[in-house]
């Protein structure tokens, strides 16, 4: 008996030994150690687009509007609309639609592949760590868990990052609530302090109105520095107050520029994913100041990039409810003169400037002055859920290299009633990014990477984001064995279809690159593998059953967070496909109710029984699925480790229940009573195995969450495992 499953599931003694098997070749396992585009505006040739929300005055989208309602301006001149149609961000047809607005059709061709019949929402979170402090922080925290908790989606991604990069590894885009949760424990302040010891105290506002040539603001510390040395001229003390407030504005403009680096960062990686995405910017404010930065046109850069990547910013003032930029607390500067008074009291209005102008441009708003920024969040993803989108044709100068922003205004024609929300413009070609530290490769160095296959492959697996060039399925399955502890298994499947034939001796064949590592939470690499398949062709009667090439990869690990990275690389057409998935494996202490991941297959329907939920026939073998794709004229059947159960102590033995349900969107479609799972014939009471079955019978086509939960009544506890499945 061979392969990384088989001994998985022998563990499980003779009734269950059938129940699921891996149809896959595999590795020996491994110890592994725990160190520590759619675009939504592009510029083709063809046809450019944007998005537009429109909002009547009780602020819901006003969706029964038709092309000619809208007027279209681009740099002020009037366009003609080419494509109009409204559609719904995070749904299976949204990136079809931007591909037809674009004049290209279908954008990922006749291959389209697996794509999820529910496809679900991409929210960012950036932090401005640099602008921040720990009432920001808690206030952060306060939201994001509001909206992992209460607002995801089943079928939604997010990712945590910060302007200081402290989020680490962590920094990803994903679906696991685990490590989004991981991800905002890792936050904490960052302020920057202004290196300036001279009294009285300059504020980086403070020292904009000096720079600003505001005579109230500059002659209150030139006054001050005479009364301090009498002996000074002063025209020398004003060029000493103007060169002082020159030193703290590089200072502090050298902190905001990385906090907006950091940010366009993130929303030019957000290119490669599908749709419209959201992203929250949470800051306590900062200033742009235009005399001795480029911090404007970092601002422009950032709108043109969402414009690009279809990221709509929703800025949010992480102070809450606050009247001005000081309190009891704040070392102030005394002013019997009030010139200081009056100047500071637009300093939190100036503040946010700069946060107002991204929401506005990228097609977002503001989220200010509120101690309680749920309901904005709330609203936010509510009121980008649906968009217009509208296309036309550039002019020929339009798709030169010139590097030009461009203002877009949309109106419409006789609805004053109603307000239009669209982004402010786009580059024509984007320029290139200032202070980009990337070299290029030397060219020996570019020759010797060319001459490894794998390393193209390696660097699509530890890009920021996800390739889709070829779509396969990962699955990672966690059991714990008496021997050694934990077993990870990796699990892929490569749907054999987006494969290109090429011809060896005569013979169609293909020839895959398949790589991949396990990482832990703080982007440790442990076990990796790498492996290069020939695949023949199938026979003719096999032709329509190939379900694709599957592969497993075993390592053992301790207890922990981890990332496991894989990609598979087509050799003929040189296309790759990468998928990312997280795992959390427990530390099992005697007593602590602990399980396994969910082992889910198929069976035919070809024994029919009446009960929602059947302990499994020992005679029947169905295969693992690793797509987690099922027919809902099928039985989904699942096996499931239960560890360290209490033991009763009536007859030292486990009394456990285990409940099952189906999810979708948040809501039960089917829960079975708790049913109780028998221990007669077990050796090893605390590793207790359970194999049940679930028929999906006239289940509506989409996404669905199996939860299974397991009940221990002796010692009062439970514990579940969750898995996402598809029903066709």
């Amino acid at each position: 008996m061979t392969g990384p499953g088989r001994p998985i599931l022998t563990a499980v003694a003779g009734a269950l030994i059938c129940l699921l098997s891996f149809p896959t070749p595999s590795q020996t396992p491994t110890q592994q150690t725990t160190q520590d585009q759619a675009d939504v505006v592009r510029v083709f040739t063809k046809l450019v687009q944007t998005d537009v929300m429109v909002f009547g005055k009780d602020g819901k989208f006003k969706d029964d509007l038709r092309r000619e309602d809208f007027e279209l301006r681009i740099d002020g001149k009037v366009k003609p609309i080419e494509f109009f149609e409204r559609v719904q961000a995070g749904s299976v047809n949204e990136e079809a639609q931007l591909a037809a607005a674009r004049g290209a059709g279908n954008a990922t061709g006749s291959k389209l592949g697996a794509v999820p019949l529910d496809r679900g929402r991409t929210v960012f979170f950036y932090v401005d760590d640099f602008h921040f402090d720990l009432s920001a922080l808690r206030a952060t925290r306060k939201l994001v868990t509001d909206f992992i908790d209460n607002e995801m989606g089943q079928n939604d991604e997010a990712a945590i990052s910060s302007a200081s990069g402290q989020v680490g590894f962590l920094q990803q885009i994903t679906d696991n609530k685990t490590v989004l949760r991981r991800a905002l424990e890792r936050l904490n302040p960052r302020p920057y302090n202004v290196t300036d010891n001279d009294r009285p105290p300059m504020s980086e506002y403070l020292a904009l109105k000096v720079d600003g040539f505001d005579r109230d603001v500059t002659d209150y510390f030139i006054d001050a520095l005479l009364r301090d040395n009498p002996f000074l001229k002063r025209d020398m003390a004003e060029n000493m107050v103007k060169s002082r407030a020159t030193g703290v504005l590089h200072q502090a403009s050298y902190v905001t520029q990385n906090s907006l680096v950091g940010l366009e960062s993130l929303v030019r990686s957000a290119v490669n994913l599908p749709g419209r995405k959201v992203l929250f910017f949470i800051s306590n404010g900062f200033f742009i100041d235009d005399r001795n930065s480029d911090g404007r046109e970092k601002l422009r850069r950032i709108t043109g990039a969402a414009a690009r990547s279809g990221v709509v910013i929703y800025a949010v003032d992480s102070r809450g409810l606050a009247p001005s930029m000081f309190d009891a607390s704040t070392a102030g500067n005394f002013d019997t003169s009030g010139r200081l008074a009056l100047a500071n009291s637009g300093e939190l209005t100036a503040s946010q400037e700069a946060m107002g102008s991204l929401a506005f441009d990228t097609g977002g708003r503001p989220i200010f002055n509120t101690n309680d920024p749920k309901p904005g969040l709330k609203n936010a993803l509510k009121e980008t859920s649906t968009y217009y989108l509208l296309a036309w044709k550039p002019e020929q100068q339009e798709s030169s290299n010139s590097h030009r922003f461009r203002r877009i205004d949309v109106k419409l024609i006789g609805k004053s009633d109603l307000s239009v929300r669209v982004r402010r413009g786009f580059y024509d070609v984007e320029p290139p990014i200032a202070g980009d530290t990337k070299t290029a490769k030397k060219p020996a160095e570019a020759k010797a990477q060319e001459k490894k296959p794998e390393s193209k492959l390696w660097q699509a697996i530890t890009a920021p984001l996800p390739e889709r060039g070829i779509p396969f399925s990962l699955r990672l399955l966690y059991t714990n064995t008496p021997e050694r502890g934990g077993l990870l298994s990796a699990a892929v499947q490569v749907p054999t279809e987006f494969l290109t034939y090429s011809q060896v001796d005569g013979k169609p064949q293909r020839v895959i690159e398949l790589a991949g590592g396990i990482y832990n939470d703080h982007g440790q690499a442990g076990a990796r593998f790498n492996e290069r398949v020939t695949l023949a062709a199938p026979k003719p009667e096999a032709v329509g059953q190939d379900r694709g090439f599957a592969y497993t990869f075993p390592v053992f690990l301790g207890p922990g967070l981890y990332q496991a990275r894989v990609g598979v690389r087509d050799v003929a057409s040189g296309k790759s496909g990468t998928v990312v998935k997280w795992i959390e494996v427990p530390k099992l202490v005697p007593g602590e109710l602990a399980m396994s991941s969910l082992h889910l297959g198929e069976r035919d329907p070809s024994i029919l029984r009446t009960a929602a939920v059947t302990t499994a026939n020992s005679k029947d073998e169905v295969s693992l699925s690793i797509d987690h794709r099922f027919r809902n004229s099928n039985y989904l059947r699942f096996l499931v480790f239960i560890y360290n159960a209490a033991r009763s102590p009536a007859d030292t033995k486990p009394d456990v229940a285990i409940q099952v349900q189906l999810i979708r969107d948040k809501q039960p479609v089917i829960t079975t009573a708790l049913k109780k799972v028998q221990v007669e014939g077990i050796d090893d009471l605390t590793r207790l195995p359970y194999a049940a079955e679930l028929s999906l019978a006239d289940l509506s086509p989409g996404l669905y969450v199996l939860k299974v939960t397991v009940v221990d009544r002796v010692s009062k506890r439970s514990a579940s495992q969750e898995a996402q499945i598809e029903v066709e």
